[in-house]
């Protein structure tokens, strides 16, 4: 079986190496000696002054959203094309979800649709990058700017994605350099893992207490309960896991360049074929490779059956839109026919697998089931 996506390990004598050390200290959670060098190693590798792990990047989201103490039934604007977490995050800090479209070659948040969404309301915006596809990062700040409201965004699928220059200033920056903060995940599919885990990334000093508060009951000292506080703490040894695949990720990465260039070469060009475009000045992580068949939704269900019966399963991501959820039925910006591009790409898109030992003749093999 050929899945989307496959989880990278790292040598097994390397994380055993790694984890020796917890059999001396018998620090299983709690912030121990690995969670705190993994810590300062997303740091330096990010570039950014701050990031606080998580176990899981759902939980990140849901307190990088209460940590801001937006007010209740405030609303943020956000893409439906998008994982469930994303608007789940929302809803569940007691905000509103106000559904933007997506440009049409990004799939990121389109920054004037979402503009001209903005009312009295609106407290903040969540745009997510898309298959390691940077949202126009400038015109979003330049928005938050403009109108006061906060800036977060799901940088999930952007580990190790940089840009060059940002609003006027040289030089590289990291997706975890911009907004308030960028929340990202280390699930077992991503380009980086920690087997479960997440993070946020930020700059100001004001915000590491209180969001380390959230995370750990409110806890700060043995006697001291400062905060309504949560339990969110990544473990030791799925900090012992990052450290081991933060050594490779940019291997990693440059794997999936090959197997990207190879996908490019056979289906690039073909008629009714859309494959992704590289971004001028962003450098890639490759995370995902998203074919949308543009001529009807029917031509994506025939292929991804097709190529499920030879043992190889894509996945139709994002299918469907989160604002065609049930749950999500009676909000005023819901409905898929209120952003008609999202909906175009989500019923026309597969996502075909993508990781760095990905072979060369199953690559071919899944272009030759798409082209026949």
């Amino acid at each position: 079986m050929i899945n989307v996506t496959r989880s990278y390990l790292p040598d097994f004598e390397e994380y055993i190496d790694e984890i020796r050390s917890i059999w001396d200290s018998h620090w299983l959670t709690n912030m121990g000696e690995k969670h705190q060098a993994l810590e300062r190693g997303l740091e330096e590798y990010f570039s950014v002054p701050h990031v606080i792990l998580f176990t899981n990047g759902h939980l990140a989201l849901e307190n990088a959203l209460a940590v801001l103490n937006l007010p209740r039934g405030g609303e943020v604007i956000t893409t439906p094309y998008t994982f469930a977490s994303t608007t789940h995050a929302i809803v569940r800090n007691g905000l509103v979800p106000v559904f933007a479209d997506i440009d049409p070659e990004t799939y990121t948040l389109d920054p004037k649709k979402a503009e001209a969404l903005i009312t009295e309301k609106t407290v903040a915006i969540l745009p997510v990058h898309v298959y390691g596809h940077l949202c126009d990062v400038e015109a979003f700040d330049a928005l938050a700017e403009k109108y006061g409201l906060k800036l977060i965004y799901d940088a999930a699928h952007t580990f190790g994605v940089r840009k060059e220059g940002f609003r006027g200033q040289a030089g590289s920056f990291s997706s975890a350099a911009f907004g308030d903060m960028s929340m990202f995940s280390f699930h077992a599919t991503k380009v980086y893992h920690t087997i479960e885990g997440g993070a946020l990334t930020f700059a100001s000093d004001a915000l590491e207490q209180p969001l380390n508060d959230l995370k750990n009951f409110g806890i700060r000292n043995a006697e001291e309960v400062a905060y309504v506080g949560g339990n969110a703490k990544m473990n030791e040894f799925q900090a012992a896991m990052g450290l081991c695949n933060l050594r490779h990720v940019d291997e990693e990465i440059a794997r999936r360049k090959k197997v990207t260039a190879q996908y490019d070469g056979r289906l690039g060009g073909r008629a009714g074929i859309v494959i992704p475009k590289a971004q001028p000045g962003v450098s890639s992580n490759y995370a995902y490779y998203p074919v949308v068949f543009d001529g009807y939704k029917k031509d994506r269900d025939r292929i991804f059956e097709e190529l499920k019966a030879e043992g190889i399963v894509p996945r139709k991501y994002f299918y469907p839109l989160t604002n065609d959820f049930d749950c999500y039925k009676d909000y005023p910006s819901a409905g898929k026919e209120k952003t008609p591009l999202a909906d175009h790409v989500a019923d026309r898109v597969l996502t075909l697998p993508m990781y760095g030992d990905l072979a060369p003749e199953i690559v071919d093999r899944i272009c030759d089931i798409i082209l026949r």
